[in-house]
């Protein structure tokens, strides 16, 4: 059976009520038929519910999804992306532990890996992403987490999850792949070697704007691991905003085809206007890494970059002149959404870690939607044309 048929016919098992659309299981807890069947679930020698922070039909049915589409041997929801990055980091790693990453991260989980797991003893060094001689160098005796996005956020830099994934051969290395830009229907890193996939499912899983969660998938003993340590710290995904991840997964693989097919045709309508610096986008010959991103996914995504000229004072000027385009920090949604990381998703970061990753302050994200692509065109050309 295709996976698009799957995320749309995987579904919780109908109640007596026999329902077509899976209800909202909206409890806090489930009973026992006597104090013996709930000793024995309690003791994981039979299946079943206990307490939603632990597990709801709502959220196992999204995770089972989630876990078809990524060819993963198991999986675990979380409430946000980023709850889902930190408890893969923490429920793995110990102190002593080191990390080596790439230096193309979204800032949050850069402040996870600086400022937070720092404290515990556990070391990260960060790489050119892209460079895997850098990745090899940077490997030490105690070395025992890879943690990488590609497409990078926001900066779209690849990188050849295959190639790394063979570094860690004969180690005792996780490679953890953030997925999001791309999602499973662009690519699944788990069959290019990588071990955990992680996933911010508030982006394009939601793909609307409405509801936050994450998810991680991958090898069924680590994420036992990644699982224990969510049971017992919390970051468990809501069963409403489960039943509309697993919801929005029927449309994933249409919204993703038409997101990129839009954001190529809107990267191509920009290059080289003079009030641009350069145009970036996976799928353009002009990227630096396209023959990667031909290799390695199926379409070029649904974000795009602009360099513009003159720097923030430009960048505030064409916020103010688009007509239809969002200015907000989140991404994924049908609507296209203009940002501006220097000044917010990555503001945290010096002015030279933003420039090693090419964070200029002139640089715009663009998260196109699905609108039409006439309408955005438009806008922007108009909007550029002011400049």
């Amino acid at each position: 059976m295709k996976k698009q048929t799957q995320a749309i016919r995987i579904q919780a098992k109908r109640s007596h009520n026999r329902e077509h659309s899976v209800p909202l299981y909206l409890t806090s807890s489930f009973t026992f038929e006597d104090s013996e069947q709930g000793r024995a679930i309690f003791a994981e020698e039979i299946p079943g519910n206990i307490y939603s922070r632990y597990q709801n039909p709502n959220v196992d049915e999204f995770v089972e999804k989630m876990c078809m589409l990524e060819n993963a041997e198991a999986g675990l929801a979380f409430s946000t992306g980023m709850a889902a990055i930190f408890s893969s980091i923490a429920g793995i790693l110990k102190q002593g532990d080191h990390v080596v990453a790439s230096n193309a991260l979204f800032g949050s989980a850069i402040q996870i890996l600086t400022k937070i797991t720092a404290k515990w003893g556990i070391e990260c060094t960060f790489v050119d992403g892209h460079d895997i001689k850098a990745w090899e160098a940077a490997i030490k005796d105690n070395t025992k987490f890879f943690f990488c996005e590609s497409p990078s956020n926001p900066g779209l830099d690849l990188i050849d999850i295959a190639e790394l994934a063979t570094l860690k051969q004969g180690k005792d290395i996780i490679l953890a792949v953030d997925n999001c830009f791309a999602t499973p229907i662009l690519q699944t890193p788990l069959d290019l070697g990588a071990d955990l996939v992680i996933h911010s499912a508030t982006k394009y899983i939601d793909g609307q704007g409405r509801v936050l969660g994450g998810v991680v998938c991958g090898k069924a003993d680590y994420i036992a691991e990644i699982r224990f340590f969510a049971r017992h710290t919390g970051p468990s995904l809501s069963p409403f905003n489960a039943w509309v991840l697993s919801k929005s997964l029927e449309l994933l693989d249409l919204r993703m085809q038409k997101h990129a097919e839009n954001a190529l045709a809107l990267a191509e309508a920009l290059q080289g206007h003079p009030a641009v610096q350069a145009v970036k986008y996976p799928f353009l010959k002009s990227h630096p890494q396209y023959e990667l991103a031909k290799k390695q996914m199926k379409y070029g995504g649904g974000i795009l970059t602009l360099d513009i000229k003159g720097g923030f004072a430009q960048v505030q000027k064409l916020s103010q002149l688009l007509q239809i385009v969002s200015i907000s920090p989140n991404l994924g949604d049908t609507r296209t959404i203009l940002t501006h990381p220097a000044s917010t998703t990555h503001s945290k970061l010096s002015a030279e870690d933003r420039a090693a990753v090419g964070i200029t302050d002139g640089l715009v994200r663009v998260a196109v939607g699905l609108e039409a692509i006439e309408d955005l065109k438009e806008d922007f050309l108009n909007a550029l044309n002011q400049l």
